[in-house]
């Protein structure tokens, strides 16, 4: 008798993360931010700006960015309506330079314009979120503290029945009681990569997607 597929439910996500994520780490084994950064200030201003923008969009405007804005002091005295047509390209520009400008003053007057280590004083900061906090500690600094939920997170997360919510604190909330905290850097990396090249948004590949056996939308 052919063998019966196993059900596969919200219930059994927390049986089944193991294996995704070792699929899926074979099979991005270098996973990792695609946003280039030299320095956790550097990655901030990255990920500020990355909002609404793809990551290749900033990789471009940063390449000079970096090179004239060195330290957050460079950053606070930078000429706002100067530094709106340096951004404009990724979009939302003024708010983009409204959050990092803001962002760079707060760590010269409270940090002595270093990048902070904890989620409580980074999401104190102008313009910085949950989610912008999670990809500096964990990427910067090499500090699991959440899981960083973009739109192929909350897609993939929803296709694989690791959680069932829409909100991405919720969905980050359900990922971090089964995703091993040792992972939970990795994994949205891991699920971004997976995104792109495979469980797209349109078309997702399952004829040839590593963790299909573990999927409970797999076709």
């Amino acid at each position: 008798m052919p063998r019966t597929r196993p059900r596969l439910t919200l219930a059994t996500a927390k049986d089944r993360i193991r294996p995704i994520i070792r699929k899926l780490s074979q099979r991005y084994p270098k996973a990792a931010t695609a946003l280039e950064h030299t320095d956790p200030l550097e990655l901030l201003v990255a990920t500020i700006l990355s909002a609404q923008c793809t990551d290749a969009r900033v990789n471009m405007v940063t390449k000079d960015l970096f090179k004239k804005y060195r330290t957050a002091d460079d950053y606070a005295n930078a000429n706002p309506a100067e530094f709106e047509q340096e951004v404009k390209s990724t979009g939302f520009f003024r708010n983009k330079t409204k959050s990092i400008l803001g962002m760079a003053q707060a760590l010269v007057e409270r940090h002595g314009g270093k990048v902070p280590t904890s989620m409580a004083e980074l999401t104190a900061l102008p313009g910085v979120g949950r989610k912008t906090a999670n990809v500096v500690l964990g990427n910067a600094f090499g500090i699991d503290e959440g899981v960083v939920v973009d739109t192929h997170v909350k897609r993939i997360s929803n296709r694989l029945k690791l959680t069932n919510k829409a909100d991405p604190v919720k969905i980050e909330h359900d990922l971090m009681k089964i995703v091993p905290k040792a992972q939970w850097t990795l994994f949205p990396h891991l699920l971004i990569h997976h995104g792109r090249q495979i469980c797209t948004a349109r078309s997702p590949k399952c004829e040839i997607c590593p963790v299909s056996d573990l999927c409970p939308s797999g076709q």
